[in-house]
């Protein structure tokens, strides 16, 4: 009798500890500063805060760009590995077809070791 009484406790903690887990999803996510007009793929982003999110590993990334909760620019891109991490938020600039444009590179994100690399092919598109 007293085995099912410490079964039935124990599958009672485990049905309560299960839907906590879903909440534990590493989400991986990370904010970008942009003091200049830079494009995103095909998309002109303003000076302002963003939040960026990423899924996937290696070199198979979809990286979304948000503002105000609203998705405004999607690329594919790669995670890359740094020996340290960074000290600081930045974003890496590159000129894209005129010196007046400038495309986003990379994102470092503060305190991380890994940075988000575009993919060279979604810098124009």
């Amino acid at each position: 009798m007293n085995y099912s009484k410490y079964l039935l406790s124990f599958v009672a903690a485990l049905a309560l500890l299960l839907p906590a887990t879903g909440f534990a999803k590493v989400k991986n996510s990370g904010t970008m500063v942009l003091t200049e007009p830079a494009k995103l793929g095909s998309t002109e982003l303003a000076p302002g805060t963003y939040k960026v999110e990423w899924s996937g590993t290696g070199s198979n990334v979809k990286i979304s760009v948000m503002q105000h909760k609203n998705t405004v620019a999607a690329v594919q891109g790669e995670v890359k590995a740094n020996d340290n991490s960074a000290s600081n938020n930045a974003v890496v600039l590159r000129n894209a077809d005129s010196p007046s444009e400038r495309q986003i590179a990379e994102i470092d994100f503060s305190h991380h070791k890994e940075a988000l690399v575009i993919a060279p092919t979604q810098m124009n598109q």
